[in-house]
């Protein structure tokens, strides 16, 4: 392994959701004011995914006062504390740009109902179980690797 890899595995987050675009997300930012940090609430819908791995992030997009606000947030900063998934969007691009040039109602998105959720949320939770293995036998590696060590 290289040392950027033993880096990267250190800073990434132990397990995220899996948002696709078109959901409604609700990030939790931390922010900090003078000497002061709290948790702020961004609540939009993803209109994009970029990159992989620690560089996977997320754009999600809000109205605010009839503007439209754009955000990006890295999926494994430590400044965003959690990200919760209110809704899932039933879209058919992987870049939901053309939204930016909708006003009112024409930039809802659909909800993902029935049957095809319930899969989302079992390969979710396959995903999940799957990287929990994937850790207990990295943990296990190390721990032989230290008895070897000594």
């Amino acid at each position: 392994m290289s040392l950027i890899d033993d880096i990267e595995r250190e800073l990434a987050k132990p397990s995220l959701p899996m948002v696709n675009p078109g959901d409604t997300v609700e990030v939790h930012y931390l922010i900090r004011e003078g000497d002061k940090e709290r948790v702020q609430l961004f609540v939009g819908t993803v209109i994009g995914i970029k990159g992989s791995g620690t560089n996977r992030s997320i754009t999600v997009r809000r109205i605010v006062q009839g503007e439209g606000v754009e955000r990006v947030f890295p999926l494994h900063s430590p400044r965003v504390k959690d990200i919760v998934i209110t809704r899932r969007g039933d879209v058919r691009r992987a870049k939901l740009y053309y939204l930016r040039d909708r006003v009112g109602k024409k930039t809802r998105v659909k909800e993902l109902l029935g049957d095809k959720v319930r899969r989302d949320r079992d390969t979710e939770k396959a995903r999940r179980v799957a990287v929990a293995e994937v850790e207990a036998s990295a943990a296990a590696a190390n721990e032989d690797g230290d008895e070897a060590g000594e």
